[in-house]
């Protein structure tokens, strides 16, 4: 079942009643004398269980722990934006699976040759579909990403993630003068910033419901990082969102600002289509696929994570 996302630009009251998130303006009191036409346009609900990502982004919004704790019992993942929109906080579930002690076992005794070759594995799939995406979107030669993707090895020693995503900037964004993909660079860095927490977002409530630690990385490894083995799944995700921020750049110019038109584009990323398994699938529904089969490949089920092919 494909999970909704729910984004809030201004001030609202979130609240739990009989199972339902009730949104509710705040300039409307429950005993307000307005018709009950405009009540019903100021008060919607939404069914707890259909709701995967909730995105809060204005200071004055509202929410109750009630509506909190049944978002998180129901692997929901709520993001909380700065001043800025962006994206700067992270909140799942504590567990999210009836074995999740046992999983967390699995997850800690892989070895270090296992967790290489996933990487190496990750990485193929990461440089195919920025291959593919550069291809559709720019008609350039990619026959060298294609040689890149097949050499990287165990590990990726070669460091051929980073030889491939230099020669995939430079060409994706060339009527951009001086485009080098950096978080405070210039745009369209703000969009795929956003775009890629949105990403992040819906893999790590992934790992999440499959019985994964999210901090413990198969290849990031940063101390400071609480979703690193989420930065590991979601690299061969990437390539769809940048095809969705192109479009947006395409569509609006360079220079183009984060408006809330274009989040809302932006948030359409858990349902855009995929191709996993020979397979058509939402990419919520894809991410599933992929953090499952990597907690067979932990427990020795499978020998490869099931990625998306673009």
């Amino acid at each position: 079942m494909i999970k909704k996302t729910l984004y809030f630009g201004n001030p609202a009251y979130l609240s739990l009643r009989d199972a339902q998130l009730v949104i509710r303006l705040p300039d409307v009191p429950s005993g307000s004398p307005l018709p009950e036409v405009l009540k019903t346009q100021c008060e919607i609900t939404k069914p707890i269980e259909d709701i995967g990502v909730v995105v809060l982004d204005n200071k004055k919004i509202t929410i109750t722990s009630g509506a909190i704790a049944a978002l998180l019992e129901n692997n929901c993942a709520l993001v909380t934006c700065d001043s800025k929109s962006m994206p700067t906080g992270l909140m799942l579930p504590l567990y999210g699976n009836t074995t999740q002690n046992e999983r967390f076992r699995k997850q800690l005794d892989a070895s270090l040759p296992l967790r290489k070759q996933l990487w190496q594995q990750t990485v193929q799939a990461k440089i195919n579909n920025q291959a593919s995406v550069l291809a559709e979107c720019r008609e350039t030669e990619v026959k060298c990403m294609r040689v890149w993707a097949n050499g990287v090895r165990s590990g990726d020693p070669d460091n051929q993630e980073a030889r491939a995503a230099a020669y995939y900037w430079k060409c994706l964004f060339a009527d951009v003068d001086g485009f080098v993909r950096d978080r405070d660079g210039i745009a369209p860095n703000n969009l795929l910033n956003y775009g890629y927490v949105i990403l992040r977002a819906v893999v790590a409530r992934s790992l999440v419901a499959s019985g994964l630690l999210p901090t413990l990385g198969i290849h990031h490894h940063n101390k400071y990082n609480a979703y690193c083995l989420a930065d590991d799944i979601m690299e061969p995700y990437r390539p769809y969102v940048d095809r969705l921020v192109y479009g947006c750049f395409r569509k609006y110019g360079p220079g183009v600002s984060l408006t809330k038109d274009i989040k809302v584009e932006l948030l359409a990323i858990p349902t855009l289509e995929v191709r996993i398994n020979r397979k058509r699938s939402p990419l919520m529904v894809a991410v599933s696929q992929t953090t499952a089969s990597l907690y067979k490949c932990f427990a020795g089920e499978l020998r490869r994570i099931v990625y998306p092919e673009y």
